[in-house]
C-alpha cells in the first residue's frame, strides 16, 4: 500500500463527514412492530428520520451535497 504525502492526509480529513447513526424498533401495537431510525450530522447537529435504508441512504446523500465546499 503506498504512503499517502502529509499534505495529502490533511486534505483527505477535511473532507470526511462525521454521521451518528441509532435504529430502534418501535411498537405499532397488535403485535406489529417497525424499525426505526435517525442519522445524524455529528459536527453539525443536523438530524433526519428514516424508516427504511432507501430512506436512510437518501437522507446521507442529501447532507453530504450541503457539506460540500
Amino acid at each position: 500500500m503506498p504512503k499517502i504525502p502529509a499534505e495529502q492526509k490533511a486534505e483527505l480529513v477535511s473532507h470526511s463527514q462525521l454521521f451518528m447513526v441509532r435504529v430502534w424498533c418501535e411498537d405499532l401495537g397488535e403485535g406489529r412492530t417497525e424499525w426505526r431510525g435517525k442519522v445524524q450530522h455529528v459536527t453539525r447537529g443536523e438530524a433526519r428520520y428514516f424508516r427504511d435504508w432507501t430512506t436512510l441512504i437518501a437522507a446521507l446523500q442529501e447532507m453530504l451535497k450541503t457539506s460540500e465546499i
